[in-house]
């Protein structure tokens, strides 16, 4: 190729087209003057390079690849950002704090599920607080970002994000379903329709997505940086669609339900209305950025940071509502076991070792209360089981009327009679034991073993007078007390 030396020592072929600065002409062909005019030149250009340019050309869109007349709202939002990866912060990762409490009030559930498997009512709480964890650990950014890093498609976390809140918003009313109006045929349809209906919206949203084009990696403003694009646009209406649906849907059923109910249950209704009303707020700020990116405004801050915060405290709200019955529910349940445990314990003490034959069931320490209330309550009835031959008629009628005598009701002078009589019984089956017969002009009587008698019986043992006379006489004779 043919060169020749150029003005400022750059070589230019014949075409015109500048190459290499010349090193031996650059100063010393020009001279002193050219060189500072040239090295003023310079400088000027830089400065204006180093300063941010107006984009007042044409761009490509995020998609298509059509070119555009670039407006006001492109120009501001590309300032702010750039169409690459956006940078994770920390910050992110506020939204595993719910996800991480739903999930533990999931484990909390499962004990009880694994006992209960036929409870439906149960299993849809279950499914509805694990569902919502997965909401929030697949929303967090740096979950989005894995998402698509492992599957190496871009935003392949948005209809993963998209399917499992349409899940959640079904469950939810699912759940409601359920929990209003019972196991019922209408009910179990009511909510197979419910079921249909979101799993084709989470077969559309990732039929969408397959169907749009979505090049460029967006971790916290896909809804509104793709607001315009085919396809994808679709899906983010149809998921904003079906969660303000079922947003409605749940806050006008609670309501209605709040109205008719009291106590546990209406402050738990109460709770969900209000997640769910804030879950409206979401969807108003959604659709709001959405409408805006529509008419070529930016109101992306509402999408980004006034949603976010709407999303978990909802979700939190919501899932309080549902847990709140149940744990008060359990938390009577387990109280009315402990306090029955606790007043059968004199009973049971008295009965200890009156089966020494059978081998007693082995329970771990971390045996449930429920567990030892059954095995207290099976060793109290096969001690009474194993006293029959001891017990005695007499005693028993001489503290019936004793009772009767010192102005107790007939029913509490049966327990008191009933007591008396298998405490002597267990005095003489420690002073004679082996006995497997009534002795001689001996009747046979059997004491109540129904469960509200039992604990009337282990009360009398520890407070009764009547009682308390009987053991001492039965303990210094017991031949003298069951008139052996």
């Amino acid at each position: 190729m043919t060169t020749r030396v150029g003005l400022g020592g750059h070589q230019v072929d014949l075409g015109g087209r500048a190459t290499t600065p010349h090193p031996a002409t650059r100063a010393d062909a020009i001279g002193p003057a050219a060189t500072q005019t040239e090295t003023t030149q310079t400088a000027t250009t830089q400065t204006v390079m180093s300063r941010p340019r107006a984009d007042t050309g044409r761009r490509t869109g995020p998609i298509d690849g059509h070119q555009r007349t670039p407006t006001y709202s492109d120009v501001h939002r590309r300032q702010r950002r750039t169409p690459t990866e956006e940078p994770i912060h920390m910050g992110d990762v506020s939204m595993t704090i719910p996800a991480v409490l739903l999930f533990g009030a999931f484990l909390l559930k499962l004990p009880a599920l694994s006992r209960n498997r036929q409870d439906i009512l149960l299993r849809a709480v279950c499914g509805l607080l694990l569902v919502a964890s997965l909401v929030f650990l697949l929303a967090a950014v740096p979950t989005i970002a894995a998402i698509n890093r492992i599957s190496g498609v871009p935003n392949l976390a948005a209809p993963v994000v998209y399917s499992v809140l349409t899940a959640f918003s079904g469950a939810c009313v699912v759940l409601i379903i359920i929990w209003r109006g019972g196991t019922t045929e209408g009910t179990r349809r009511a909510s197979t329709l419910c079921v249909i209906a979101y799993g084709a919206v989470i077969v559309a949203l990732n039929a969408l997505f397959v169907l749009g084009n979505a090049p460029v990696e967006r971790l916290r403003d896909l809804d509104t940086y793709y607001a315009t694009t085919p396809f994808i646009r679709e899906m983010i209406v149809l998921y904003l669609l079906a969660h303000s649906t079922a947003a409605v849907a749940m806050t006008v059923l609670c309501w209605r339900w709040s109205l008719r109910v009291t106590g546990v249950l209406r402050m738990g209704l109460a709770l969900i209305v209000v997640g769910y009303v804030l879950n409206i707020g979401f969807d108003v700020a959604k659709f709001a950025a959405v409408g805006a990116r529509w008419a070529g405004q930016d109101w992306d801050d509402l999408s980004t940071h006034v949603a976010r915060p709407f999303a978990s405290l909802s979700a939190l709200l919501i899932g309080a509502g549902f847990i709140l019955p149940l744990v008060a529910q359990w938390l009577g349940i387990s109280w009315r076991t402990a306090v029955r445990y606790h007043r059968l314990a004199p009973l049971a003490r008295e009965l200890a070792g009156t089966v020494g034959r059978l081998p007693a069931v082995a329970i771990g320490p971390w045996a449930s209360l429920e567990l030892r209330l059954t095995q207290r309550e099976a060793a109290i009835h096969d001690g009474i089981i194993s006293l029959r031959p001891y017990f005695d008629e007499r005693v028993h009628d001489e503290i019936h009327a004793l009772a009767l005598a010192r102005g107790h009701s007939p029913a509490e002078a049966l327990i008191l009679a009933d007591t008396a009589m298998v405490t002597a019984a267990r005095r003489a089956w420690t002073a004679h034991p082996g006995r497997t017969t009534l002795a001689e002009g001996k009747q046979s009587v059997r004491p109540s073993t129904r469960a509200d008698d039992l604990e009337r019986m282990s009360l009398a043992l520890r407070r009764s007078p009547l009682v308390h006379d009987v053991r001492r006489r039965a303990a210094a004779c017991p031949r003298a007390v069951t008139h052996d």
